[in-house]
């Protein structure tokens, strides 16, 4: 009996050390999973705080756990709203990862835990204008129709889709319907995810009319000259299709996720990839091209405070985008990818300007023909356009036509975003249809399916 005890101790023992050796790896050593996970956790909770002014902990398990990686569901949270900072963990201790709030700037991811150097990159950050009592977009106010068929279309559950946050409707320059989701009103900055890329590139035509750049520039980053990436030109970025080798895979820890959550420098790491494709000739959807094109429209201006106004002074002000909060990753480089939150009013904005050629209050803001332009297709591609923008709807990216086959005008198209967020610009009908909210692909969610019984209706 003794020697049974003795075993079952000795057993014990060895669990013990061997649960105390894992966790003494994972504290030291986490797997870049673990880090991707509380990277991300950090930084959504940060932005949702500070941005939005969300409760943390719905955020975290609404946004963060709910619709993500198992894994996501062991990470813990802790806000530190004097210092501006949110750090996550698994079990709130293993893999830490911090991101850090900044005036005017939002929040940003900090890989390498240099809080200090991330907190210097800062702006003046303006109260926002007082909101008039102006109708939209002048104002926030809006006279909403009263035709009951409109009623009834963004009542239906089905059409909004599940996870909806906000549908703001836009005929003929006026909201004339609005819906939000529990908890979230018409003063709520949403993030757009991939949406903020046509915002980006917009920023890029600001620059483009200045004479800062041109489309036919190439030799585009020093390092890139010594070998085949010199022959990559703006223009082969701005239509996704540089040749360059980068994984979009959310899944796991892929290229997207490593520059999003594990690199300090995030245009630095995609201008380091090699090419993968002849140049111009693949489409390749790439969040780390947007960043590129970040730091090359910040390059162009020259100076590196006048470039981290910039999307405010040249874009968000001039349309009355108050609310728009575009990050910056922690070595100030704008994330042109994905980082751009707004209310939907301001997104609407946004889709009402591009569907005005780059025009507002008369004032030509984007090059002339330059929003054509980015709707023309790609070369590499019939369902992209030459500017960062999509020609066809959510789930149709790999279908040419089936929008239009489905019902939809023939000049639609889209600004799109991770899970449900979408602009869709209709000029022939004057109509924009900004739909904003936490709806995973999985969900088989078609927004086009609510724009195609609007178009009908307002017609």
């Amino acid at each position: 009996m003794r020697i049974v005890v003795k075993i079952v101790k000795w057993l014990l023992g060895l669990i013990v050390l061997a649960i105390a050796a894992l966790f003494a790896w994972l504290y030291i050593a986490p797997p870049e999973l673990i880090r991707v996970g509380s990277g991300y956790s950090a930084k959504i909770v940060c932005s949702n705080v500070f941005i939005a002014g969300r409760d943390p902990n719905e955020v975290l398990a609404v946004d963060v756990q709910a619709p993500g990686h198992p894994l996501l569901r062991l990470m813990r949270v802790s806000v530190d709203k004097n210092r501006g900072t949110v750090s996550a963990g698994l079990f709130g201790f293993l893999g830490k990862s911090v991101a850090v709030a900044r005036d005017g700037l939002g929040c940003a991811s900090v890989p390498d835990g240099d809080v200090g150097k991330a907190r210097r990159t800062t702006i003046h950050a303006e109260p926002s204008a007082a909101i008039k009592g102006d109708l939209w977009p002048e104002g926030e106010r809006v006279e909403a129709s009263q035709d009951p068929v409109i009623a009834k279309l963004l009542d239906d559950a089905a059409l909004t889709g599940m996870g909806m946050r906000a549908v703001v409707v836009v005929k003929n320059g006026r909201v004339v319907a609005e819906r939000y989701g529990d908890g979230f009103s018409a003063r709520t900055p949403l993030l757009g995810w991939s949406m903020t890329k046509t915002v980006n590139a917009a920023i890029v035509g600001t620059l483009a009319k200045d004479g800062k750049m041109a489309f036919d520039d190439k030799n585009l980053f020093a390092p890139w000259k010594a070998d085949g990436r010199a022959a990559i030109s703006l223009a082969d970025m701005m239509a996704m299709s540089s040749g360059l080798e980068f994984n979009e895979d959310y899944g796991d820890v892929a290229d997207v996720t490593r520059m999003l959550y594990l690199e300090p420098d995030m245009a630095g790491f995609a201008e380091s990839k090699p090419l993968a494709a002849e140049v111009g000739k693949v489409f390749s959807y790439s969040s780390g091209t947007a960043v590129m094109l970040s730091r090359l429209w910040q390059d162009a201006i020259g100076d590196k405070a006048k470039a981290l106004t910039w999307p405010r002074t040249a874009l968000f002000d001039p349309l009355g985008m108050h609310s728009a909060v575009l990050e910056t990753d922690e070595q100030g480089t704008f994330v042109g990818s994905s980082y751009l939150y707004a209310t939907a009013h301001d997104w609407a904005r946004f889709g009402q300007f591009l569907l005005q050629g780059g025009v507002w209050n008369d004032n030509q803001i984007l090059p002339t023909g330059f929003v054509d332009w980015m709707r023309e297709p790609a070369s590499a591609s019939k369902v992209y356009g030459k500017g960062q923008l999509w020609i066809e709807a959510p789930g149709d990216e790999e279908n040419p036509g089936a929008s239009v086959a489905a019902g939809m005008p023939k000049d639609t198209y889209w600004m799109e975003g991770h899970d449900g967020q979408t602009v869709a610009i209709i000029p022939s009908e004057q109509l924009v249809v900004v739909r904003l909210g936490l709806t995973p692909a999985k969900l088989g969610y078609r927004p086009q399916t609510m724009v195609g019984a609007l178009v009908k209706a307002l017609h």
